[in-house]
């Protein structure tokens, strides 16, 4: 097997059966999706398809809120495995970077393989699937669906959007919606806007929804 295939024999047991949408289905949509943008934008494969499998590894989400841990796990696999010192660098940068950190941080990714799998990454994070992923997690993390007296928050730091208490749909409009705008590459912009659509579709049928008929019962 080759470098890329360790890889993914390696960590596949370590996502598979995972209920928060960060499962193993989500790693391999990420890796199908990133080699089809490489394919269109170029950047080097190995390095796009290394750094889309092991984008999630030890995310601060499950890890006990380590913000920074992803990418020295992602450096010790590549290691361990033989990878050079110069892939397994290009690797840890986009692994330490990939992740929206608030609506108003700074946000840059100095690779062009790193914009492409987090393009890859955000691309999944919307749409039809992004939305049963909101959910998945959303229940995971013991957040109601919808509280209407909440507020949304653009939050200035990673660690307060990381810390931070919200609804799933207060989600779609802290990270999800802004994600559109926030992709890199040509091809990753043009798949987005069918699925930045499907979102703003759902929220539009969710409120409707969520307010039928209210005034009749007042």
């Amino acid at each position: 097997m080759n470098l890329v295939e360790r890889i993914q024999d390696e960590i596949r047991s370590q996502f598979e059966g995972e209920a928060t949408g960060h499962d193993w289905h989500h790693i391999m949509r990420v890796f199908n999706t990133a080699t089809y943008i490489q394919s269109k934008e170029g950047g080097d494969l190995d390095v796009v398809q290394l750094a889309a499998l092991l984008h999630d590894i030890s995310d601060h989400k499950f890890n006990g809120g380590k913000l920074d841990e992803g990418g020295k796990v992602a450096s010790e696999i590549l290691e361990r495995h033989g990878a050079s010192n110069e892939l397994t660098h290009q690797v840890r940068y986009i692994v330490d970077n990939i992740s929206f950190k608030g609506a108003k941080t700074k946000f840059e990714m100095n690779s062009l393989e790193g914009q492409i799998v987090q393009d890859a990454d955000r691309l999944d994070a919307i749409g039809a699937i992004g939305i049963a992923r909101t959910f998945a997690y959303g229940g995971h993390k013991n957040q109601p669906i919808y509280e209407p007296a909440g507020t949304i928050e653009l939050h200035e730091s990673f660690e307060a959007y990381a810390t931070a208490n919200t609804s799933s749909i207060h989600h779609f409009y802290e990270k999800l919606l802004l994600l559109a705008e926030r992709l890199n590459t040509p091809t990753g912009i043009e798949l987005g806007k069918q699925r930045h659509q499907i979102m703003e579709q759902f929220l539009a049928d969710f409120h409707h929804e969520w307010n039928f008929n209210t005034t009749k019962n007042t």
